[in-house]
């Protein structure tokens, strides 16, 4: 994304998204902050790794907050950033859209599988 020209606002937010992962992510951390285990569990079918890469690149995006706390075992919660939450918001709809045509949608997705 460094350097990178966008063509559109769609463009330019889609490249913050990148994939399916970070909306689910988002999607876990609207109600307040969350330890990776409660994430891992929240996102459902996520990776280790993979929800690990894709902290990291939220978090490098200014999409999260990673908060280390020093006590002994080590607790790290992640939480929404001021800009994540507008990420959050301006989502919210597609969300319903989605919600409202998963039939359709789910329908379309076997047909071509």
């Amino acid at each position: 994304m460094a350097g990178r020209t966008f063509t559109c606002g769609l463009d330019a937010a889609i490249a913050v998204m990148g994939g399916k992962w970070k909306g689910l992510i988002l999607f876990a951390l609207q109600d307040g902050p969350l330890r990776f285990g409660e994430l891992r569990r929240t996102v459902g079918g996520i990776s280790e790794r993979m929800l690990i890469l894709q902290l990291r690149e939220m978090q490098t995006a200014g999409l999260l907050h990673r908060e280390v706390y020093q006590q002994v075992p080590p607790k790290v919660e992640y939480s929404l950033t001021e800009f994540g939450r507008s990420l959050n918001t301006a989502l919210a709809p597609l969300g319903t859209w989605g919600e409202d045509h998963m039939d359709r949608i789910e329908a379309i997705a076997w047909e071509n599988s």
